[in-house]
This record gives C-alpha cells, structure tokens and sequence, in this order.
C-alpha cells in the first residue's frame, strides 16, 4: 500500500523523478553513502486471527486508514459493495475476511480497507524469476518504499491451509508460499489504467489460501478482478510454473515467462519504464537464465546487485528485500547484502531483524 507522503504517480514519474535517479546515481559515486534508513522486519506466528494479528493492525490502523482516504471516502466502494464483491469472486475466504473485520474493531472503513476492493492507486518497482535447477526457486526483489511497508511475516493457518508471506494490509500478500508448496509473488504492470477490481495482495492471498497447483492459480487469476496492472508468478511444488498479466480493462495473459519486472507483453508507459529500468532488467535476467547457467546462490546473489538491486530509496523504489521461494521445502529466504533470514513450516521463530539501507547525503 502507498500511505501518505510518497505517492509517486503520474506526471511526478515524467518530471522530477527520472532526474532524480541521475542525481541520486552521480551522488553515489561522488559521495558514497554516508547515513542509512533502518526497518525492523517481524515474523509473526498465528493460526487462527486472533490478538497478535489485532495488535499489529492497531499499531498500523492510522496509516492505513489515511492512506485510504486520501482521495475522499466518497470514492471507495460503500462496505456492502466490498462484501458482496468479496462474496462474490472469493467465496471461500469471505468468512475469514468478516472474522478480520470483527478483529480490526468492526469499523465501516476498517472492513472497505479489509476487502481491497477498488483502492486508491499504488505501485511498486520488483523484479522477479524462476530458476529453473533441480530445485527451482521463485526469487524476488521487493522495490518500494520503506514508509509504506508492513515488513511483517506472517505465518498462518487460516481456514486450515498453512501460509508463510509478506503481508500488504495484514491480510493481503506482495509474495508468499503455502504448505502444498505453492509460491508467488507480484510486480507493478506498468500501465496507467485503474478498473474496478481487487488490489493484488489480496488476490495473491486468496490463491494461496485455495489453491495447491499453478493450473489451479492461473483459473483463479483468469477469474478474479484486478483494479491495475500486474504481474503474478507463482511456481508449484510439481516445477510447473506460469506469469500472469493482470489488467482491468483486458482480458487476463497467462504466459510461460520465466521473467517478470514491470512492463507486460510490451512497454505501455515509456516514462515509468526508463524510471524503473523495467527493459534492461528483464534483458538481464533473460540472459543469466539463457547465457548464464548457474547456481542457486549465484542467481539470489545477482539481485543483491545493481541492476537487479535498487538504491532508489529516497524515490520510494529501493529495495527493500529480496525473496527466494523454495517449494521443495516449504521454505523461504530473505536476503539482504550479507543477512539472510530463513522460515519454514518446520521452523518458525517469531524474532525481529534490523536491516540498515543507504541513503544518499552529502559529506560534511
């Protein structure tokens, strides 16, 4: 979710920004990093919803809530609206979503929020790929901002299927696995066009909250809505795998790419593509896929380095972590240049990471 004091849209994207990033690259070189950000990532056990969840959601509640207002209550759907839609394209979940609003205070904007149904824009950088070895892996990079960032994971055992992810809003997921194996994980599309549909966090929860097989999540990701544009790669337990361009106003693509920045089957929005290096990213994970065979901890480590890692972080588009999904072992991996922290369903430790990020200041 993009909360208030970075939303970087539109017309900001073709001034200012593409500029930035050139200074921020020059001053890099000029002047090194000399001061750092630091987030504190959770890792959160819960079962069932219940305190440790409603506690987390308080503490983030007033973020939340101004960010989804920001551009008028008015212009969100009403709660019946979400609850019918919720209802409607994700019967199964729809129980669990009203146990969630009971949890967050049972509030009007609290349960709008909750059901991810026509939200205000957002969007993010994000690389992501399939390394196809003996035991593949879908690995991520996570590029955004740090103010609009649960850095939670969140183990559950919602309506009975086990999930380990990265929660967006506490309820949806920018990237997760599930106890049958089956991974995912989602990049900004890179068009404009916003529709009536769902945010995709929550449809990357509801795949890994119902289904066991890519087959199973590419019919969900035909099905459901999506209000912008994205990508969704999931790879299963079987080494079957599949990208999908998510769009609101076209029918879903689903692919065999193994690749995926943020553009779709071409470049649809020039400005935000020179921004984000959304082509010379893809070409160069094409080609370490293609040219390049090699190890797993060789794949993971290129996107530990530019042009894979992003130090956009004053523009809201650094890396924040990057993802490596093992099916085989229901397990998953965070990295950070020197630091990797590991959960599985077999060990969970609820601990806390501090992760220091650069940011770019002039010596003195």
């Amino acid at each position: 979710m993009v909360w208030p004091g970075k939303v970087i849209l539109g017309q900001r994207i073709e001034t200012y920004e593409r500029d930035l990033t050139v200074f921020n690259a020059c001053a890099a070189q000029l002047f090194g990093y000399v001061r750092g950000m630091t987030l504190v990532f959770k890792a959160i056990s819960e079962d069932e919803p219940g305190p440790k969840w409603a506690r987390q959601f308080a503490e983030y509640w007033p973020a939340y809530a101004a960010w989804w207002a920001r551009e008028g209550l008015s212009g969100r759907p009403t709660y019946l609206e979400s609850r019918r839609a919720v209802r409607k394209h994700m019967p199964e979940i729809a129980e669990l979503y009203d146990d969630l609003c009971k949890l967050a205070g049972g509030g009007d904007t609290e349960a709008r929020f909750l059901s991810f149904y026509c939200p205000p824009r957002y969007l993010a950088g994000c690389s992501q790929a399939i390394w196809p070895g003996d035991d593949p892996l879908l690995v991520r990079n996570y590029d955004y901002d740090e103010d609009a960032f649960d850095a939670v994971v969140l183990k559950s055992k919602w309506n009975g299927r086990g999930v380990i992810g990265t929660t967006d809003g506490l309820f949806g997921l920018v990237d997760g696995i599930n106890d049958a194996g089956l991974s995912a994980s989602l990049t900004f599309g890179g068009r404009r066009e916003v529709g009536t549909g769902f945010g995709v966090p929550l449809i990357l929860r509801y795949i890994l909250q119902t289904c066991t097989t890519t087959a199973e999540a590419g019919e969900v990701l035909k099905r459901v809505p999506c209000h912008m544009s994205y990508n969704v790669t999931v790879l299963d337990a079987d080494r079957q795998f599949l990208t999908a361009y998510l769009t609101p106003d076209r029918p879903t693509v689903l692919t065999h790419a193994a690749v995926a920045t943020n553009h779709q089957e071409r470049v649809e929005w020039s400005s935000h593509a020179r921004f984000t290096a959304t082509v010379e990213r893809e070409r160069y994970l094409l080609q370490r896929l293609t040219l390049h065979p090699e190890t797993q901890e060789r794949f993971v480590g290129a996107f530990l380095k530019p042009p894979l890692y992003s130090t956009a972080f004053s523009s809201g588009f650094g890396t924040l972590y990057t993802a490596a999904y093992r099916p085989k072992d229901r397990a998953l991996d965070l990295h950070w240049p020197g630091r990797v922290w590991t959960k599985s369903f077999d060990a969970f430790e609820e601990d806390v990471v501090r992760v220091s990020f650069p940011s770019l200041a002039q010596k003195a």
